[in-house]
């Protein structure tokens, strides 16, 4: 957005926030016989005007990593990240790509032939137009990952967000050394992109670091790979972009990114030094409003990656009963509970506790899980408690249920869960987790208490933020608007913050940014 340059000075706070929001012009603030003020333009026509402090240009194109920018080919630092089951829809990456965002189609938890539909889709849609797609480590589920490996190849995905990776698997390694080739003056050139998402030092530090030889060998063997890609793969690290996931929806380990962020910042300044190719680092989990982006930007993040904010947008493919009950979640109304997909491991992921019943009977249902060998082994309470309650069915309807689905999806499952009481009644218990989110995805109202709605606090923040502007209706919600803002803001947020360290305190009522309708074009 162009600002129109005004030599006017501003002393009334409307005007001072004005002279603060063109952002693409360098703001002044003097003090004059009429009292402090600010402007746009140096006011030399002014004999009595003392320039307290100067600022330049800071629009939002510039926060962050402008590698970022040419590595992926977006106008922003700003990726939103994938939400499973398709919650991050064709329609949200769309909307992203369309308006210079990076945004990651969320392919967890759903079967091939869904993941091929939406990648058709988009590659008609957006052509050319950059986007991700998410690759999650599915250590129960091990063809699920290969299989969505194999799609990315096949339809030529250039970038893949990977994510809950305790350890390198060979799909991702596949992905990232099949896409190397050389370069007519010897360069390596890196096709296929990857950004992994991480909370842990050990796993961030294998992303930052080539591809194991031994499991390049293998893919060599197997002929998934050539020798050459191998040789290369010696050359680069696994991932170009590696997330620093703090306290998160989902998947999280909820530490502070404050504390996480600094950490991440050493390891990878080492790495990159030893590798020696750069690797930038993205900050998530917490970033629901302009000041936490900034805050990220300024401790050094090349991007920052938003999350829960984004499935209360109108693109998020959720249902609206979701959309609304997220919109009125505080910064406290999230709560931990056992994961569908690393259930038996007792990995938990962060949910929406406000109206929802889901964390407190999972979580009755994994204690369950670990003091028991089975279902026959529980009690008759508890055993009618789980029927009546959480199943809403009998044990052995749900069996059969379990049983056809896996057959489809994964019958590696059923082999394991032949002659295993204690793997059955996961399986059972992990029925009721994935339905949950299901219910809660189409909207079904019956078992509203019992949606599971990954969510972390920024979702709060940003409804605490967003109060009384035209955001705060779930309707409005769009996900580009809702960037747009953030980054808008967070660069605000930076010039306020630049003036501060000059020694200027502003106005309360012009500290802040307040999200208003964006005009045609701009978003």
């Amino acid at each position: 957005m162009t600002s129109t340059v005004s030599s006017t000075l501003a002393y009334r706070d409307s005007d001072i926030r004005a002279v603060l929001g063109a952002l693409d012009l360098p703001c002044f603030v003097v003090r004059t016989d009429d009292g402090i003020a600010a402007t746009n333009t140096r006011p030399n026509t002014r004999p009595d005007a003392e320039v307290l402090a100067a600022v330049p240009p800071l629009p939002p194109e510039r926060l962050g990593s402008p590698d970022f920018l040419r590595h992926h080919g977006v106008r922003f630092a700003y990726m939103a990240g994938s939400m499973a089951n398709g919650i991050a829809s064709e329609e949200h990456v769309a909307a992203l790509a369309g308006a210079g965002y990076l945004g990651s189609f969320g392919a967890a938890g759903l079967l091939p032939d869904r993941i091929e539909e939406a990648l058709v889709r988009l590659g008609e849609e957006i052509p050319g137009l950059p986007f991700a797609c998410n690759l999650i480590h599915s250590p129960h589920e091990v063809r699920l990952e290969r299989e969505a490996v194999d799609l990315y190849l096949r339809h030529g995905v250039r970038c893949v967000e990977a994510s809950a990776f305790m350890d390198l698997t060979p799909p991702i390694v596949r992905y990232r050394v099949a896409g190397l080739s050389r370069t007519a003056d010897g360069r390596t050139a890196v096709s296929n992109r990857v950004i992994a998402k991480v909370s842990r030092e050990e796993v961030a530090e294998r992303f930052m670091r080539p591809p194991p030889a031994a499991m390049v060998g293998e893919l060599v063997d197997s002929g998934q790979v050539t020798a050459e890609q191998a040789e290369l793969a010696r050359t680069v690290p696994l991932a170009d972009d590696v997330t620093i996931e703090a306290d998160s929806g989902g998947h999280t380990d909820r530490r502070p990114l404050p504390g996480l962020f600094p950490v991440m910042l050493r390891l990878r300044d080492a790495l990159s030094r030893e590798v020696g190719r750069p690797i930038r680092l993205g900050a998530a989990g917490g970033i629901g409003t302009p000041d936490a982006a900034w805050a990220a930007f300024a401790m050094g993040a090349d991007y920052v990656v938003t999350g829960s904010v984004n499935q209360a947008c109108v693109e998020a493919g959720t249902s609206d009963t979701a959309k609304r009950m997220l919109a009125t979640a505080g910064v406290a109304d999230c709560e931990m509970a056992p994961a569908a997909d690393m259930f038996e491991l007792g990995v938990t992921l962060q949910v929406l506790r406000r109206g929802a019943m889901f964390p407190m009977r999972a979580t009755w249902l994994y204690e369950l899980y670990r003091t028991h060998d089975g279902i026959e082994d529980l009690t008759p309470r508890d055993r009618a408690r789980l029927e009546k309650q959480i199943l809403r069915r009998p044990v052995d309807d749900v069996w059969d249920e379990c049983a056809e689905y896996f057959r489809r999806r994964d019958p590696e499952q059923l082999e394991r869960a032949e002659g295993s009481p204690k793997r059955r009644m996961a399986l059972i218990f992990r029925w009721y987790l994935g339905m949950s989110s299901r219910w809660a995805k189409i909207g079904d109202e019956d078992r509203a208490t019992d949606y599971q709605i990954w969510c972390g606090p920024a979702m709060g923040s940003f409804n605490d933020w967003t109060a009384g502007t035209h955001l705060a209706e779930p309707a409005n919600r769009r996900v580009a608007d809702a960037a747009f803002h953030i980054m808008r803001g967070a660069a605000y947020a930076g010039r306020v913050a630049q003036l501060r360290l000059a020694g200027v305190r502003l106005p309360a009522a012009c500290a802040g940014y307040r999200p208003e309708p964006a005009a045609a074009g701009e978003v």
